[in-house]
């Protein structure tokens, strides 16, 4: 796979996310296969009884409990206390990572463009339902570590166009220690909550120990790894000079048919294990090619996969 010498950076929010696409984010919401405690209240409903408007069920009165609570129309009617439930509503955190490395940066459609859409898209949802959205940019940064910057508990429509020029500004470019920003990320965690990791995992030194610490705290962990058409169907031969964009090694290559073939098996090979790793450890792994429209991945895929409602 080629990189593209010059691709078209998105400057603006309306570069990132349509008129049209935005009527459709507006009726979905971020979901969890699982209930996180939130930190405010806010629009996630839970299981928990709590004090939001919505009444939820009546239990006995015990000594101790709050008799603002107590129902007194059935009191009046049985001369017995009993306390009314409501369905507590909780906000739900929703964490993008974005791998800004320089393989990120290749392929036609540009895989790292196509990342920021979704990324873009998935925090607008996020924020018009009023969760807390994070975002987090990977890549070697100038200290060595995997960080190279992020935005922290944004919440509200208002905030759309902060986190959107936060994703214009990204410039990818290095390799990814993916295990070092994996590692920061999950020592940062504020609360709980979904976290989308998009990546081509290309990485050198591997994706595994990188998901285990995200899994390891407690995150409701999506992968969504995006290859680009090139990358699953490449149509090149012939002798090349290649160079590797991210530690700019070269190797001389002769392609043919049978490497071809040989590069499939590996590339099938490679997304099956990665499959298996994290179908093993609960973590919903999606592999998107980069000429998907966003409203399919969006619509289609993501909510087929329950991680959208």
């Amino acid at each position: 796979m080629l990189k593209d010498a010059s691709p078209k950076r998105p400057e603006t929010v309306d570069d990132l996310l349509d008129a049209s696409l935005v009527a459709q984010l507006s009726r979905v919401d971020i979901t969890s296969r699982k209930i996180f405690r939130g930190k405010v209240q806010g629009e996630r409903r839970s299981k928990k009884r709590g004090e939001s408007v919505e009444f939820a069920d009546h239990r006995p009165y015990v000594a101790g409990d709050d008799l603002r609570h107590v129902d007194w129309n059935i009191y009046g009617r049985l001369d017995r206390l009993f306390l009314k439930l409501f369905q507590e509503e909780e906000d739900l955190s929703l964490h993008l990572v974005l791998d800004c490395s320089g393989s990120a940066d290749c392929g036609s459609p540009n895989k790292f463009t196509f990342m920021q859409r979704a990324a873009m898209a998935l925090a607008y949802i996020g924020l018009v339902n009023f969760n807390r959205v994070s975002a987090t940019a990977v890549a070697r940064a100038e200290d060595g570590t995997g960080v190279l910057t992020s935005v922290r508990n944004l919440r509200g429509r208002r905030r759309v166009h902060e986190i959107g020029r936060w994703m214009c500004s990204l410039e990818p470019g290095g390799d990814l220690p993916f295990t070092d920003a994996c590692k920061r990320i999950a020592l940062s965690r504020s609360g709980r909550g979904v976290m989308v990791v998009l990546s081509d995992l290309l990485i050198k030194e591997g994706y595994q120990d990188g998901l285990r610490l995200l899994a390891g705290r407690g995150y409701d962990l999506v992968v969504m790894q995006v290859l680009s058409p090139q990358e699953l169907e490449p149509s090149i031969g012939g002798d090349l000079r290649l160079r590797d964009v991210e530690d700019r090694d070269n190797a001389e290559v002769t392609i043919s048919a049978p490497l071809l073939k040989r590069y499939k098996k590996i590339m099938e090979a490679y997304l099956r294990e990665v499959q298996g790793f994290c179908a093993a450890r609960e973590m919903t792994h999606l592999t998107v090619r980069s000429d998907t429209a966003i409203d399919v991945l969006l619509m289609d895929y993501l909510r087929k996969r329950g991680v959208l409602r």
